[in-house]
């Protein structure tokens, strides 16, 4: 059976260490014996090493892309990591500054008693970024399809970000849409190709050159 990727979108962002222990242990489809990854630089590229061995070694096999990029997260009141910083407690105002004020009372000068701000924790993760079309995402022809579905395994990992494809499974077109690691109803539509508009385009329907 022949399948094809022919339309795919992707706004995936999983955390690197994440990704890294997807593919520890990761399901593979039987066309795939193994994958390989490389970064280089600030790229990350996840490579199938196919199973049949009559495909050639000089042979591309499908890959993903993602780039590397840092974010800063920050601790909550119940120990969880999040991007956002957690609200100010009851009473509001502004965090403490460090320096010496241009007038107003010190910290020591209030009654002997100093009050110590509990400082926010924050700390710097590498996240994976599959962001782009399928040219951009998914590379290479060879292996496309079962390389297809390591990405959307991948994907139902990932709590932020979205997956949507075209797919030919035999005689077959499907959607496929993959939400913040939830698969989602989806469905293939057909539309009119805006380069068939009348702005400077061929009319196809009244053309002496076609019977």
């Amino acid at each position: 059976m022949n399948s094809r990727v022919f339309r795919l979108h992707s706004t995936l962002e999983l955390p690197l260490d994440d990704v890294h222990e997807f593919f520890e242990d990761p399901d593979l489809p039987v066309e795939i014996k193994d994958i390989e990854i490389t970064r280089r630089n600030n790229t990350l590229i996840i490579s199938s090493v196919a199973a049949e061995e009559n495909i050639s070694k000089y042979t591309p096999t499908a890959q993903l892309k993602a780039s590397v990029t840092e974010n800063r997260v920050y601790e909550n009141e119940d120990g969880e990591w999040q991007e956002t910083p957690p609200d100010d407690g009851p009473g509001g105002g502004g965090s403490v500054s460090s320096g010496s004020g241009g007038g107003g009372p010190s910290w020591s000068s209030l009654g002997g008693e100093q009050e110590a701000e509990q400082e926010v924790r924050s700390k710097l993760i590498e996240y994976a970024c599959f962001k782009g079309d399928r040219e951009t995402v998914l590379q290479n022809t060879e292996l496309q399809y079962p390389m297809f579905e390591v990405l959307c395994n991948l994907a139902r990992t990932s709590d932020k970000g979205s997956l949507e494809a075209i797919t030919a499974v035999g005689d077959d077109l499907e959607a496929v849409r993959i939400v913040d690691g939830e698969d989602r109803p989806a469905r293939v539509k057909v539309v009119e190709d805006p380069r068939e508009s009348d702005n400077g385009g061929v009319d196809w329907r009244d053309n002496k050159f076609i019977n």
